[in-house]
């Protein structure tokens, strides 16, 4: 899958120009012209990479990478690109979580290289830290609280995916709903029926059909099971 860039640049032919050598170098781009419009973009996904102007109209290019760092993970590269050249603008971009400064003008081959660069960084920093469970074509990013099927991220609650890494981390053992409850929950009394609910959103949204599963078992007496057959844990991969 390609990386997604988002190009938050309020000069259009700017914009196109970058966004031109990163879909030659086989990137996908979003471009838009305020950081507002940038932050609605992150909010429906988060790309894999920012590049960012900082004179912007509305929000600056300051505040917006400051709200995004605080709301997203550190690690998703951030390039200013600006005409900025001053050493305070520099050395404030960096302060505040930028990962480079590229002054205008630039070589748009070497921004090419620099974005490459930095995806690289992101990869083996993400793969050294995260913890994963794959099963089928999915995979669990523990310590991000993440299920992807592939390279898309599948939508879920903190409490479905609590259940989901509960039952994948104890695959193969008939699981009472007392022992989820009390695994999940942590508590040895509550409503169970919570669950059977769970358990059925979470058919709805990895079983291709969720009447006959091949993950999440019904072992009739016991509870349920998650298929041992179908699990693997990368350890920190």
């Amino acid at each position: 899958m390609k990386p997604n860039i988002l190009i938050i640049e309020d000069v259009p032919e700017m914009a196109e120009l970058i966004a031109l050598y990163l879909s030659k170098a086989e990137m996908d781009t979003t471009t838009v012209g305020t950081a507002e419009e940038g932050l609605e973009v992150i909010h429906q996904k988060v790309p894999d990479l920012i590049i960012l102007d900082l004179n912007l109209p509305g929000m600056s290019g300051f505040e917006f990478l400051q709200q995004f760092r605080k709301e997203y993970k550190p690690i998703i590269p951030v390039i200013i690109v600006s005409a900025r050249d001053a050493d305070e603008d520099i050395i404030q971009g960096l302060g505040i979580g930028a990962d480079e400064f590229v002054t205008k003008p630039f070589s748009p081959r070497v921004l090419v290289a620099r974005v490459q660069a930095n995806l690289r960084r992101h990869a083996e920093t993400e793969a050294a830290i995260e913890e994963t469970l794959r099963f089928g074509p999915y995979t669990m990013l523990v310590n991000s609280c993440v299920l992807k099927q592939g390279a898309v991220k599948v939508p879920l609650s903190t409490k479905e995916y609590e259940v989901l890494e509960f039952l994948v981390r104890n695959a193969g053992e008939p699981l009472s709903p007392e022992k989820i409850y009390n695994g999940v929950w942590k508590s040895q009394y509550g409503d169970l029926t919570a669950v059977a609910v769970y358990i059925q959103r979470l058919r709805k949204k990895i079983e291709k059909d969720p009447a006959s599963p091949e993950y999440i078992k019904t072992i009739f007496g016991l509870g349920y099971r998650f298929d041992l057959g179908t699990v693997k844990n990368m350890g920190n991969s």
